[in-house]
């Protein structure tokens, strides 16, 4: 997320007097870096105070984690700017790594609560989180997007999204149900893992959902061989997860409900996400 510099007031309620900013673009979701310190604006406090919180004390073999660092108060999130340890590293196409930290990450993650905020409905006027809690239910409810509060403000679909909402009403009578225990996951690893050469991968954020770790490992190779140029022998390598095709399945349908749904989504993505659906399809 694109934002201006952090305010004056913030980077001395966080200790960070006297150092100047320097942004440090997509890798960092549009952070700041000052001295070793990123500070990043935040849209959902109460999602920012719960990864920081669980950031702080997560331990996880082989993964870097970028740490929360506290207000001169004792304060998570100031003013909507958060403050972490920097991590160096960035994106790169090492898929079945990504995978991999995926499985071990959430093994980690199966022992935590169910925060409170994923228990609540998207609401009218939606922001963007809302998109996704709408999307990932849509891969989950029996009638999937109907019902949901504030659909209906939703302006005309685009001519992409239109054909996601067909695909998504065809492949969702592909499910089957499924017994794998919902957890808490991150579910949005792709693109967001950062690399430096032998380091292990580094993470500077969690993204909330409760699913079967399974279904967290399927978005990514779902997002990996749309959007990231992985073969489709990456669903192979992969198909001893619990339950893999149908989590699968659901990877594709909460993906091609953020396509329908989000207002940034671009003609362009789709013919990614429709080919992985293809792909998908014929596991099942």
């Amino acid at each position: 997320m694109s934002t201006g510099q952090p305010p004056h007031h913030v980077c001395s309620t966080f200790g960070l007097r006297d150092v100047e900013p320097v942004a440090l673009g997509a890798d960092w979701d549009g952070g700041w870096l000052c001295g070793d310190i990123v500070l990043s604006s935040v849209t959902d406090h109460a999602r920012a105070a719960w990864s920081a919180k669980v950031r702080e004390t997560l331990q996880v073999d082989g993964l870097r984690l970028a740490r929360p660092v506290r207000s001169t108060d004792g304060r998570y999130v100031v003013s909507g700017w958060r403050a972490d340890t920097f991590i160096e590293g960035a994106p790169e196409p090492r898929h079945d790594e990504v995978v991999s930290l995926s499985c071990r990450l959430h093994e980690a993650t199966a022992k935590l609560d169910r925060p409170r905020f994923l228990a609540q409905p998207a609401m009218a006027p939606w922001e963007e989180v809302d998109v996704f809690v709408a999307a990932d239910r849509a891969a989950w409810d029996k009638a999937p997007l109907r019902g949901v509060k504030g659909v209906e403000q939703l302006e005309t679909p685009s001519p992409d999204g239109r054909r996601s909402l067909e695909l998504i009403t065809g492949l969702a009578t592909l499910r089957k149900s499924v017994s794998s225990t919902d957890q808490l996951v991150h579910g949005d690893l792709f693109g967001t893992v950062l690399f430096s050469g032998a380091l292990a991968p580094g993470i500077t954020d969690i993204t909330a959902y409760w699913r079967p770790a399974s279904w967290a490992a399927a978005v990514t190779v779902v997002d990996a061989i749309s959007w990231g140029g992985a073969d489709e022998a990456l669903i192979g390598r992969w198909d001893d997860l619990p339950e893999w095709p149908q989590m699968l399945l659901r990877a594709v349908l909460f993906r091609l409900a953020v396509h329908a749904l989000h207002p940034r989504s671009t003609a362009e993505a789709f013919p990614g996400i429709a080919r992985t659906a293809d792909v998908v399809r014929l596991l099942l």
